[in-house]
C-alpha cells in the first residue's frame, strides 16, 4: 500500500513528502515532521493524525487559519487529492496524496523548472543574509528590492512605507541593481494603497483586462501589463510559544513587468510573500538603528552644550576681602535654564546675581546664557541693581519671545557692608544674622513680561558674620516620592544646622546634599541652583 504523502509549495520551493510517522507535524518549528516556510505558517500549524484508517487533519490554533479545499478548518477528515492551504496567501499549499498518482498541480514540471525555483531559492537566502547586515534604510531597501527582482524576474520595483500622512514613495529599482528616479519610474498610487489598506497581496495578471487601463494609463503607456503588489507586514511575536503581538502594517513592496515571465508564479508569489515579512523586520531594524544614531548625536550634542553651558558660569567660589562667595547648579536635565554670575570690578561693590528662566531644556539654556550676556553688559554701568534689571527688561521685551521670561535676584556688596538688590519676581533671598532671618523681596515683576515695569531697590545693612543665601524655586519647590515639598523652612533648618561661622561654599554643599536626601527615590523635576554670600567685615 502506497505511503500516504503530501505535496508541498512553499517559499522554499515544491516537494514531496512522505507522511511516515503520527501524528505528523506541520510548521515553521524545526522539530515538525514537515518544516515550511512563510510569513503566515504558525511554529505548530497544523498535525495529520490516523484514527481507524482515516487520516485527520487538525489545526492547532494557528493565527492565519488552515483551510481544506477553500474551507477554514479546525479539524476535518482528509481524502485524496484535497488541497490544504496554510494562512491566508503567504503560507504554504499542500496536496493529501494516497495513490501512486501526483496532482495536476505538479504533473510534468521539468527540469528547468526545478532549476529556476532552486535559483529563486539561492537569492531569497541571499538576499536574507544581505537584510540581516544591514543597518541605514536606503541600503536595506536596496536590498529587498533587488532579492524581490532576482527571484520574481520582474522589470522594476519599488517600496513605499507608512508615514503618518499615508505611503510614501521611498526608493524603486530596476534589472541590474539600478536605482530609478521619479522620471523614469511612473505608476499609479492605486493598487499600492489598496494592498497597504486591505493587507492582501494583489495580483494584476494583465493591465489590459478589466477596466485597469483606464487606471493606470500611465504605466501601460509604458508596456507593462503584469503586476505584483505584497504588503510589508510586521509580525510580532510575544514569546517562545506560537503566540503572536499584534502585526503591524509597514508598507508595500511593488513589482512589475512587461513580459510575465515567472512574475506570476505561485512559487514567485510564496518567495515573495516571505521575502516581505522578512523585509519587514530587516526595515524596522533599519528605521531603529537609524534612530539610535540620530539619539546618539543628540546625546552627543547636548553633552557638548552642557559643558558649554557650565563654561559660561563663573567660578563658583569668589573670595574678598570683606566677603566670599560660592554657588552651585544642577540641572534637571542636561543642560538648564538656571543661572547665576558675579561682578568684581575693581572700586565697586561686588554684584551677584541668580536668575531661573521659565522653561527646561534647549530653549531655557539659550534664554539663561542671553541672560548672562546681558547681566556682564549692563550691570557694570547702570546706576544701581533696580537700573540695570529695567534695562535688561526692556531688552528682553523688545526681543519679542514669546512665553519667555525669567526671575532674578541681583545684588551689590559694599565693603562696608550695605548690600543693595533688586528682586525681580524670585523666591525672596534670606539673610541669617544676629537678628534672626529676613526676607529680601523689593524690586518689581519677573523679567521679559512688561517692558516699561517698573523696579525698585532696596539697602539694607549687613552685620559681620551674616549670609544670604539666594536660591532657584527647584530648591523651595523640590518634591519628595510622597510628593511634599521641601519649602523654606527646611532650608532654614538646613542653614541654621551648617552654623553662622561655615563657610559658603560648605554651606552650598549642604543645601544641595539636603535637597537630594530630601527628595531621594523621586525625579529631580527642576533645576537646583544655590548661591551663599557671607559678609565678613570691613
Amino acid at each position: 500500500m502506497p505511503v500516504p504523502r503530501l505535496e508541498v509549495r512553499d517559499a522554499l520551493g515544491e516537494r514531496v513528502v512522505p507522511i511516515d510517522k503520527m501524528p505528523f507535524m506541520i510548521g515553521r518549528r524545526e522539530t515538525n515532521a514537515l518544516r515550511l516556510g512563510g510569513s503566515e505558517v504558525s511554529r505548530e500549524h497544523a498535525e495529520i493524525a490516523s484514527e481507524h484508517g482515516r487520516f485527520i487533519l487538525r489545526d492547532k490554533e494557528s493565527r492565519y487559519g488552515t483551510f481544506v479545499n477553500g474551507e477554514a478548518v479546525t479539524e476535518c477528515e482528509l481524502r485524496t487529492g484535497d488541497k490544504v492551504r496554510l494562512g491566508r496567501g503567504g503560507g504554504a499549499d499542500l496536496v493529501f496524496l494516497t495513490t501512486d498518482e501526483r496532482s495536476s498541480q505538479t504533473g510534468g514540471r521539468s527540469t528547468t523548472g526545478a532549476r529556476d525555483d532552486l535559483r529563486q531559492i539561492t537569492a531569497l537566502l541571499e538576499g536574507f543574509r544581505a537584510l540581516g547586515s544591514g543597518r541605514v534604510l536606503l541600503d536595506v531597501l536596496a536590498l529587498v528590492l533587488d532579492a524581490a527582482i532576482e527571484i520574481s524576474g520582474a522589470e522594476r520595483a519599488f517600496i513605499m512605507l507608512s508615514t503618518p500622512e499615508g505611503l510614501e514613495f521611498k526608493l524603486a529599482r530596476g534589472r541590474d541593481k539600478q536605482t530609478l528616479t521619479d522620471s523614469t519610474f511612473k505608476t499609479s498610487r492605486s493598487i499600492p494603497e489598496e494592498v497597504f489598506q486591505k493587507g492582501q497581496t494583489k495580483v494584476v495578471a494583465d493591465l489590459l483586462d478589466g477596466g485597469f487601463a483606464d487606471v493606470h494609463a500611465a504605466t501601460v503607456a509604458l508596456g507593462i501589463r503584469h503586476v505584483v503588489c505584497v504588503p510589508l507586514n510586521l509580525v510580532q511575536y510575544v514569546d517562545t510559544a506560537d503566540a503572536r503581538g499584534e502585526d503591524r502594517r509597514i508598507g508595500v513592496l511593488y513589482l512589475d513587468s512587461r513580459e510575465k515571465g515567472t512574475l506570476l508564479s505561485t512559487t514567485t508569489r510564496s518567495a515573495l510573500d516571505t521575502l516581505a515579512g522578512e523585509a519587514a523586520v530587516a526595515i524596522q531594524n533599519a528605521n531603529l538603528y537609524r534612530d539610535k544614531l540620530e539619539k546618539s548625536k543628540m546625546e552627543q550634542e547636548m553633552r557638548i552644550a552642557a559643558e558649554i553651558q557650565q563654561a559660561l558660569l563663573p567660578q563658583p567660589r569668589v573670595s574678598l576681602g570683606y566677603a566670599e562667595a560660592a554657588a552651585a547648579s544642577i540641572p534637571c536635565r542636561s543642560i538648564g535654564g538656571d543661572f547665576f554670575d558675579y561682578l568684581d570690578e575693581k572700586g565697586r561693590p561686588f554684584g551677584f546675581t541668580l536668575g531661573d528662566v521659565a522653561g527646561k531644556g534647549p530653549p531655557a539654556a539659550l534664554m539663561s546664557a542671553l541672560m548672562q550676556g546681558m547681566f556682564g553688559s549692563l550691570a557694570q554701568y547702570a546706576d544701581g541693581p533696580a537700573t540695570a534689571v529695567a534695562a535688561m527688561n526692556k531688552a528682553l521685551c523688545r526681543r519679542g519671545l514669546e512665553s519667555r521670561f525669567v526671575t532674578l535676584m541681583f545684588g551689590a556688596l559694599s565693603a562696608d557692608g550695605r548690600l543693595t538688590y533688586c528682586n525681580a519676581g524670585h523666591n525672596p533671598p534670606l539673610v541669617f544674622g544676629t537678628g534672626g532671618v529676613r526676607r529680601l523681596e523689593a524690586g518689581g515683576p519677573v523679567v521679559g513680561l512688561l517692558e516699561f515695569a517698573p523696579y525698585d531697590q532696596e539697602t539694607v545693612q549687613l552685620a559681620k558674620g551674616d549670609t544670604v543665601v539666594i536660591f532657584s524655586d527647584g530648591v523651595s519647590e523640590a518634591l519628595n516620592s510622597a510628593g511634599e515639598e521641601f519649602g523654606d523652612d527646611r532650608l532654614q533648618a538646613e542653614v541654621e544646622r551648617g552654623g553662622s561661622g561655615a563657610a559658603a561654599m560648605a554651606l552650598v554643599e549642604r543645601l544641595v546634599a539636603g535637597v537630594k536626601a530630601f527628595t531621594k527615590g523621586a525625579p529631580q523635576s527642576d533645576d537646583i541652583t544655590v548661591m551663599v554670600i557671607r559678609y565678613l567685615g570691613a
